[in-house]
Parts: C-alpha cells; sequence; structure tokens
C-alpha cells in the first residue's frame, strides 16, 4: 500500500494540509523549511499541530533530554540511506518482527533487501511525528501514544492527509470521482470491508457512521510500523521497529 520529527530552532517534521493531489510527505517536507518554534526555556509547551484533524502529527518529544538529538541522527541516517549509521542508533536486541529474528544483524539484513524497502517505511515514519510513550521513551508516529478510542486495531486505519474526499461510490476513470460526501482529516475510520491494498479505494466507516470509499493512498493501518526508542546508561537507541503486518514479498 503506497501513500503517500525535532523542534529547536526549525521545526524539521512540520505539517502543512494535504490535498488530494499532493502526498502528506511532500508537504510536510516543504513546511519543514518555514516553521520556527521558540523555546522560552520554562514549562514544556505542546508543539502545535499544524493541521486539521484530531490525530494530525506533531512533536511532543523535543523535552525529553537527549531524544532531539537522537532523532536527529534517525532522520540524517534515513536521509543517505546510511546502514551503518542506522544500525548503530539501533539497541543490540532491537526487537523486529519481520524478517524471522532479532537484533541488529537481522535489521542490517533486511535494510539491504531489494525486494521491498524497510527504507521506505522509515521515511514514511518520519512524516508522521513524535510522542512521549508511557515508559518515558519515544514513538514514531505520533498517534501510536494517543489515546484512539474504541477501535479494532485490525479493521481500523488512520487517514493520513488533511481534507481527503470521501466518495459516495468508488471513483473510476470512465466516471470519474463522482459524487464527494465530505472529506476528512487526520483521523480514525474503520474498513467495511477486508483491505484491499492493490485497489486505488477502499470502503470505510468514519467515527459519525458516514459510509464512503478513500483513496487508499491516504489510510494507513494502525498495526502498521512503529519505532521505540529509549535512553539506557545515557545512550539513545531505538529498541524496537515492528508492524503487525508481513512486509512485501
Amino acid at each position: 500500500m503506497k501513500y503517500a520529527l525535532g523542534i529547536a530552532s526549525v521545526l524539521a517534521l512540520a505539517l502543512a494540509g494535504c490535498s488530494q493531489q499532493n502526498a502528506p510527505s511532500d508537504k510536510i517536507k516543504k513546511a519543514a523549511t518555514d516553521i520556527v518554534k521558540k523555546v522560552d526555556g520554562s514549562a514544556a509547551t505542546p508543539a502545535p499541530k499544524l493541521a486539521e484533524g484530531s490525530f494530525a502529527p506533531q512533536d511532543d518529544c523535543t523535552d525529553v533530554p537527549g531524544a532531539e538529538d537522537f532523532l536527529k541522527q534517525l532522520r540524517a541516517a534515513v536521509k543517505a540511506r546510511d546502514t551503518n549509521m542506522l544500525v548503530a542508533l539501533a539497541a543490540p536486541d532491537v526487537q523486529l518482527n519481520f524478517g524471522g529474528g532479532t537484533g541488529t544483524g537481522q535489521l542490517r539484513a533486511e535494510l539491504s533487501k531489494r525486494e521491498w524497502s524497510l527504507w521506505d517505511e522509515l521515511d514514511k515514519l518520519a512524516a508522521l511525528g513524535c510522542g512521549v510513550n508511557k515508559q518515558g521513551g519515544i514513538t514514531l508516529p505520533w498517534f501510536a501514544t494517543q489515546d484512539l478510542g474504541l477501535v479494532d486495531p485490525v479493521k481500523s486505519m488512520m487517514v493520513v492527509g488533511e481534507k481527503v474526499e470521501i466518495h459516495a461510490a468508488e471513483p473510476n476513470k470512465a466516471e470519474g470521482k463522482g459524487k464527494v460526501l465530505e472529506d476528512i482529516s487526520w483521523d480514525v475510520v474503520t474498513l467495511a470491508e477486508d483491505l484491499h491494498p492493490e485497489d486505488d479505494y477502499q470502503k470505510i466507516v468514519t467515527r459519525d457512521g458516514t459510509t464512503g470509499f478513500i483513496a487508499t493512498d491516504y489510510l494507513r493501518s494502525l498495526n502498521d510500523y512503529r519505532l521505540v526508542a529509549s535512553s539506557r546508561d545515557g545512550k539513545w537507541s531505538f529498541t524496537s521497529l515492528s508492524a503487525k503486518r508481513d512486509p512485501a514479498p
């Protein structure tokens, strides 16, 4: 399925509104060079949400000692596709639930595979904000640390965009997009049927009961990849990179 962190002087992972023509990551990259947060050194102030929606990404991790430097290194490693740099940021016993193993050796092996790209998954995570977890560490994406309400983790999806159209019927090339019922921004929806990742649209039900079709590019499973990091003896590293789904074959 295709679709289409951290603030001191520059908000490096900001979010601007997403349109149907621009993937969320494209808008985030553009906004990242423009947004500045002022830090007054007093009480911690939550980072502002920069888009509509209950679960629009934000960065809550900048006030966690050491987390900001760790995130800068993580982003740099992902951007450069530098395996050695990324592996150095992983705990020796990093938990992986893909590829049949754990540890940095398995992580290195997965990063080198050509049939699917773990790097691409890390790119997506970097665009989804950072939250402080209950253990005092940090988690990407940000919404994974939030109370999403009563949701089915298997059938529920996050709408990863702003003003994403909900169509009355599944659009097709011959008839165009048809009637638009409403739009939705960064919120949880439920799949009305099984997920068909090869399809351009999925049938969903919103939290207020609207049933319609949303472009697959703007849906992300709540069970999709998440990264958890923490400090051990003063050194930050990510201790888990996992998803409750299989990687692409």
